[in-house]
C-alpha cells in the first residue's frame, strides 16, 4: 500500500502545487492561508484515492475526472443598469478592492481601492447621456486623438456602446468576476465618417493594488488603414500642485499650447502651476506620477504605445468645459499611454496589441524626495 500511496501522492502533485501565498490548480491561481492549502492538498489525494482503479498490481489515477473536479466554475459578471439607464460592468476582487466599467464608451469610471478610496477622478459636472462621452475615469481614444483628424473629439470609440466579448480568441474567456472582455465593431453609419471595417477589443483587468487593460486593434476591411490610440487615464490626486511626474525628463514633447511646436523637456520632473498640454514622444515604459499630500505614486507601465500625454485645463480653460466644474483641475491629472506621433498602420486581417498596467504603492519624504522614483529603475 505504500507504493500506491506514493503513486498517489505523485499524480496529485501534478495537478497541485503551491507556495507560501498561492495555490496553483489546473493552471489556475487562487490565494489561500496555508492551513487551508493543507486541507485541500487531503481533499485532492482523496478524490485521487476516490477514482483508481486496481489492476494487477497497477495503479492508473483517472485524470480527467481529477481536473473536472477540480475545475473552478465561471462566476458571472455582475452587470447593472446605473440611474442613467447605462449598463456598466462591476469587478471585485478577494482583497475587496473594485472597478466599474460603462459598456457606453467601453470606459472605466471607478477604480477603488479595499479601503473603498477611488483611485480615477471624474468630473462633478460630467455628462452621463449619450451621445457626449463621460468625463473622468479612463476613455478610449480611437481612432484620432484630440482633433488630430476629422472625425469628433477623440474619436468614436469613446462614444459608442459596446457589447461583451464572448470569444476574445487567442485569449481564455475571462471567467471570474476581477475581469471582462468587451468589443467594439464599426458599424454602417461609422462607416460613412471613417471608412475602414475594425474591430477593437479591451480586456480589463482587476489585481490587488492593479488595473490593466490590453487593447486589440483588428482590421476587418480588404484595405490597409491607419489610426492612432490612446487611453486616457483620469488621475485622482488630492491637490495639483503638489503632484510631481517623473520619467519624462530630457525627452521631446508636442506642446498643444504652442501650435504643437516641438521642444525638449529641461526640468528634473514635471510640476504643475499652470495649463499643460503636452505629447511626449519616445516614453519610457514606466511613469510615476508622486501625490506629495497623499504620499501615494501612481505607477503607470505600458506596452507598445510609445507616446504619453500629460494635461490639465488649469482655472481658465475649466470655467470653459461646461462638462467640468471650475474647481475639478485642482484634483485631476491626466497622464496617457498613446501612440500618436506615428500612427499604427494594419493591414488586412492584421492585429495591433497594447497593454497598460496602472498601480499604486504607497510614498514618503526622503531628504526631499520621495522613494517611489525608485520604481522607474526596477523596485516593483
Amino acid at each position: 500500500m505504500s507504493r500506491v500511496f506514493t503513486m498517489l501522492l505523485y499524480n496529485a502533485s501534478i495537478y497541485l502545487t503551491w507556495t507560501f501565498h498561492e495555490l496553483k490548480v489546473g493552471g489556475f491561481y487562487f490565494e489561500l492561508e496555508a492551513d487551508i492549502k493543507d486541507l485541500i492538498i487531503t481533499f485532492v489525494i482523496i478524490i485521487a484515492a476516490s477514482n483508481l482503479e486496481w489492476n494487477k498490481g497497477k495503479v492508473r489515477p483517472l485524470v480527467s475526472s481529477i481536473r473536472a473536479k477540480l475545475r473552478p466554475k465561471g462566476m458571472p459578471l455582475k452587470l447593472v443598469q446605473d440611474a442613467d439607464g447605462l449598463p456598466r460592468v462591476i469587478l471585485t476582487e478577494p482583497t475587496g478592492s473594485s472597478a466599474e466599467v460603462l459598456l457606453y464608451g467601453g470606459q472605466v469610471v471607478s477604480w477603488k481601492t479595499e479601503r473603498r478610496e477611488e483611485l480615477l477622478f471624474k468630473s462633478s459636472k460630467a455628462i452621463w447621456k449619450p451621445p457626449k462621452a463621460v468625463r473622468g475615469g479612463i476613455p478610449v481614444c480611437f481612432p484620432q486623438f484630440g482633433n488630430l483628424g476629422s472625425l469628433e473629439q477623440h474619436g468614436i470609440a469613446r462614444s459608442r456602446m459596446w457589447s461583451l466579448d464572448r470569444d476574445p480568441s487567442p485569449f481564455p474567456p475571462a471567467n471570474n468576476q476581477s475581469s471582462v472582455d468587451l468589443i467594439l465593431k464599426s458599424t454602417e453609419e461609422d462607416l460613412k465618417t471613417w471608412p475602414h471595417s475594425f474591430e477593437l477589443r479591451l480586456r480589463i483587468s482587476l489585481n490587488p493594488g492593479k488595473l490593466t487593460l490590453i487593447p486589440r486593434v483588428r482590421n476587418t476591411d480588404n484595405k490597409a488603414f491607419s489610426f492612432m490610440f490612446a487611453l486616457r487615464n483620469y488621475l485622482s490626486v488630492s491637490d495639483i500642485s503638489e503632484v510631481r511626474v517623473e520619467g519624462l525628463e530630457t525627452l521631446d514633447y508636442f506642446d498643444n499650447l504652442m501650435h504643437r511646436e516641438r521642444f525638449t523637456e529641461q526640468a528634473d520632473a514635471i510640476t504643475f502651476d499652470g495649463e499643460i498640454d503636452r505629447v511626449y514622444l519616445s516614453t519610457p515604459t514606466k511613469i510615476a506620477i508622486i501625490d506629495h499630500e497623499k504620499k501615494r505614486t501612481f505607477v503607470l507601465r505600458k506596452d507598445n504605445m510609445p507616446d504619453a500625454v500629460v494635461w490639465n485645463p488649469w482655472d481658465k480653460k475649466a470655467k470653459a468645459l461646461l462638462d467640468l466644474g471650475d474647481e475639478d483641475y485642482k484634483s485631476m491629472l491626466c497622464v496617457d499611454s498613446a501612440a500618436i506621433e506615428t500612427p499604427i498602420v494594419l493591414k488586412p486581417f492584421e492585429e495591433w496589441k497594447s497593454c497598460q498596467e496602472l498601480s499604486t504603492v504607497s510614498s514618503s519624504y526622503c531628504s526631499g524626495q520621495l522613494d517611489p522614483r525608485k520604481v522607474l529603475y526596477g523596485f516593483r
